[in-house]
């Protein structure tokens, strides 16, 4: 059985926002390089309304302990190292750029919200090398109108990616996927947990050449917020079953990112 798991995180305050509430902005130390296994969160300008979950930016939602929570990052990097022999950090994570150059150490990136993830000409670039070189991205937190005029959060996303890697376009996926079978047999997206999306979640991969006989280079959940239950799982605030199922996803996308 997989165990649930709390980790630590610090957070830092910033001005006051146009929203009526305060920008918090995170403190986001790199970790020294050394090889191991270390979680890479992207770091992105939010787009209007981004600041709507506890002042955060929305590249931060999940990263720093928020009403009893904990950085979901941490969580699933303890999980990870009780099942497998990955042996990650698990007290420290890293925050980076895309168009950061040290990111290209990390062989596999997570975005969440990427309904408010705006995007310059040369974190285009950097994402495009990242991918094109062997990296894997996870995207997380996001439905299909967006939140707060964001501007629309499935238009936002594929509107990013097209620009980045104009020849390539997501693709829907099934249970079949081989991401769904790289560590966890998961042989039916019917245990996917929902905390309050409405409707069906979704799965979408972006594949080198548009081949899904081929890599993986991207994992998009649309209509779901998977990592939401790996922040809060040792709170009480969601099921530890529909947690267990979040960490399933997380290791099987961690083990396909490694191995393809």
């Amino acid at each position: 059985m997989i165990a649930v798991v709390l980790a630590g995180a610090a957070t830092g305050f910033a001005q006051r926002s146009s929203f009526g509430g305060y920008h918090r902005d995170p403190a986001v130390p790199k970790p020294t390089y050394d090889g191991r296994f270390t979680f890479a969160r992207l770091r992105y300008t939010s787009g209007p309304g981004g600041y709507y979950y506890l002042g955060l930016p929305a590249w931060a939602h999940g990263y720093v302990p928020s009403s009893g929570g904990d950085r979901a990052e941490m969580n699933l990097m303890k999980i990870m190292n009780e099942v497998s022999y990955l042996n990650p950090r698990i007290e420290e994570s890293g925050v980076f750029s895309l168009d950061d150059p040290e990111l290209f150490k990390y062989p596999l990136a997570y975005m969440t919200e990427p309904g408010f993830w705006t995007m310059g000409d040369e974190e285009a670039a950097g994402l495009r090398a990242y991918l094109l070189k062997g990296g894997f991205v996870i995207f997380d937190d996001f439905r299909a109108d967006g939140r707060y005029n964001s501007g629309g959060g499935w238009a936002n996303i594929e509107g990013n990616l097209r620009r980045a890697l104009p020849e390539l376009r997501l693709i829907e996926i099934d249970a079949s996927a081989q991401i769904f079978h790289s560590f966890f047999e998961i042989d039916s997206l019917d245990i996917i947990p929902q905390s309050y999306d409405r409707g069906r979640p979704a799965f979408f991969g972006l594949f080198e050449d548009n081949d899904p006989g081929k890599r993986m280079m991207a994992i998009v959940n649309y209509n779901t917020d998977v990592s939401d239950f790996w922040e809060f799982s040792a709170t009480g605030f969601r099921p530890i079953s529909e947690s267990n199922e979040a960490y399933k996803l997380g290791v099987n996308y961690i083990m396909y990112g490694m191995t393809h």
